[in-house]
């Protein structure tokens, strides 16, 4: 579950008029900064990404799916269910077995996804793709004056 001050600055993002993905940003931080107090691991910073956009769509920020192509039909289909899940606004209790399970599950993994090495190789990678897939467009983002 986000923190109050998470969702209230998610609020804040779109009252302003800030993309969805901002908006998302808050609860990725809030997620990396669980990660690095201790209160459960990662395997990878992709996850705790993907841990963060979950979270943020189930709190009703109006991120799409992943397209297709990009990441596997499971993720597609998971995120789909969050956006539901967020838009729907009725929260239903959750299972207390699984998110026990699922909280011990996490407190195995290590905390050095949310290192910054970790996270600034993520962010080198992504950069990287996002160019590669702007050059294959032909679009760019520099404008010539």
């Amino acid at each position: 579950m986000p923190k109050r001050t998470t969702i209230e600055r998610a609020q804040k993002d779109k009252a302003e008029g800030k993309a969805p993905t901002t908006q998302a940003g808050e609860f990725v931080r809030e997620e990396i900064e669980d990660i690095r107090q201790g209160k459960h691991g990662a395997r990878s910073p992709q996850q705790a990404i993907a841990i963060g956009l979950s979270k943020a769509r189930r709190a009703g920020v109006r991120l799409p799916p992943p397209k297709k192509g990009t990441t596997s039909e499971a993720t597609r289909r998971r995120a789909k269910k969050d956006l539901e899940k967020g838009r729907s606004g009725g929260q239903t209790k959750p299972s207390a077995k699984r998110s026990r399970t699922q909280l011990e599950v996490l407190r195995r993994e290590s905390q050095d996804a949310a290192s910054s090495p970790a996270l600034a190789k993520q962010a080198k990678r992504a950069a990287i793709r996002r160019r590669a897939r702007g050059a294959m467009t032909g679009s760019s983002h520099r404008h010539e004056l």
